[in-house]
């Protein structure tokens, strides 16, 4: 058994314990799940059948992070991004008129072009081409990021309309649920309870059910009416493309767009969950088998559009079960199997509420920032630059843009203060080619 789980998965017994593994899949599923629920929601605007859309996402969603699991044997999941998809829906087929078939196209391509430049390692020199100062800060950046989202999925912060984000409705609804199950999370992480980050999603979705939403009157937790229900067919959205129009300006513009957010998307997931728990050799920036998470990456993607949704990226959220140990693709691999049952037992699995999974964002976040602590904050050349995309990623709700704008501000700090020396071609490059990204599309 030992030989076949190091073999499939990278497990070594003497580091890593199966039950560790397993709850940390379980733990990394249970804050991702909700792309079950929002992606069909999201294409809906499309009116593209919704229990195809779902069936599509969740397939999606096991043969990237199957390929994770079994090639890569990383503990990283893969589903349909968030933000991709509002790309997909509202900018491209709503904004720009093109239909769904349009998009799936454009995201296709976009996973044939990750895939070559996976294959000829043009990734893998990108991602050992960002300065340590920011792969860092990047760490730092998106547990920020994923504790403001935290915060707003339990309501804890809204958009108040004058300031953009205020405190919510903190003594009730899913506000007060979300702060109770972060005290009872943190509790459990800091009495060190094996499956802490676990437990608290669990009790708090468990105390969803006694409290109320003042709006609604409904319980924050509603216990589903069914248990079981057969998975709807993809066959009405798969391998819909559309190929008349790949050689226009439009196509070359809209895979463009999506392949820079999936890239750097999943360079700064990468970084920054492998900065957070300590994977990362002191002293040396390079991350170990990075080709091959890049490619289950791009294979996703390609599999995702053939079934009928938009890009498929790996999963910022896959650092909660990183968190509860999750060290091999013994980790991804539950989390696969898990969307395999969610197919099935989708009332189940979406009863779990946002406000019982925020908490366990909101620690994790802080699991990610020691990664800061080793930043020269008295040089300025690498302070800022290293702010910069911490503070980017959660005020622009983006960690591509925080990438983008912190190596702009790399390069253009040391320029000023004459480190010539220390920007390498690479990064003038890569500025450059970010600076026009801003401005011209």
């Amino acid at each position: 058994m030992a030989n076949f789980l190091a073999k499939a998965f990278g497990f070594d017994s003497s580091k890593h314990s199966v039950r560790t593994e397993i709850l940390a899949g379980l733990t990394t599923f249970l804050t991702m799940a909700y792309i079950l629920a929002v992606n069909p929601g999201i294409f809906s605007a499309l009116d593209m059948p919704g229990g195809s859309v779902f069936t599509a996402t969740a397939l999606a969603a096991i043969v990237g992070t199957l390929v994770m699991a079994l090639y890569a044997k990383k503990p990283f999941a893969l589903a349909p991004g968030m933000g991709l998809n509002a790309f997909f829906v509202f900018t491209v087929c709503l904004g720009m008129g093109k239909p769904w078939q349009f998009a799936l196209t454009a995201v296709f391509i976009e996973g044939i072009i990750f895939l070559v430049l996976t294959v000829t390692k043009v990734r893998t020199w990108l991602i050992n081409a960002i300065p340590g100062t920011l792969k860092k800060a990047i760490g730092a950046g998106i547990g920020l990021f994923i504790a403001f989202i935290g915060l707003q999925g339990a309501g804890i912060i809204v958009d108040n309309g004058a300031t953009l984000v205020g405190l919510g409705a903190i003594t009730k609804g899913k506000a007060l649920v979300g702060i109770i199950g972060l005290f009872i999370t943190a509790g459990l992480v800091m009495a060190k309870v094996r499956g802490g980050i676990l437990w608290g999603i669990l009790i708090t979705a468990v105390i969803g059910i006694f409290i109320k939403d003042p709006a609604t009157g409904a319980a924050i937790t509603t216990l589903p009416s069914k248990v079981v229900s057969l998975p709807d067919s993809v066959a009405p959205i798969f391998c819909q493309f559309e190929w008349s129009s790949i050689l226009s300006w439009d196509m070359l513009a809209i895979v463009f767009t999506f392949l820079f957010i999936d890239m750097f998307d999943t360079m700064g997931t990468i970084i920054g969950v492998h900065q957070g728990a300590g994977l990362i050799e002191k002293g040396n920036d390079e991350i170990p088998g990075v080709e091959k998470m890049f490619l289950a990456d791009s294979i996703a993607t390609i599999a995702g559009a053939c079934f009928g949704t938009s890009t498929t990226t790996t999963y910022v959220e896959s650092a909660s079960g990183v968190g509860e140990g999750g060290r091999t693709g013994l980790t991804a691999f539950s989390v696969a199997v898990l969307f395999a049952l969610a197919l099935f037992l989708s009332p189940i699995f979406l009863a779990i509420p946002s406000a019982a999974t925020a908490p366990a964002l909101i620690i994790v976040g802080v699991m990610m920032m020691p990664s800061i602590k080793t930043i020269h904050w008295e040089d300025y050349c690498k302070a800022i630059p290293a702010f910069v995309t911490i503070i980017m990623m959660p005020l622009a709700y983006s960690i591509s843009d925080g990438i983008l704008l912190g190596v702009i501000s790399y390069v253009l700090c040391h320029a000023v203060a004459g480190k010539f020396k220390e920007i390498s071609v690479t990064m003038w490059v890569l500025a450059a080619l970010f600076i026009c990204k801003y401005i011209f599309i």
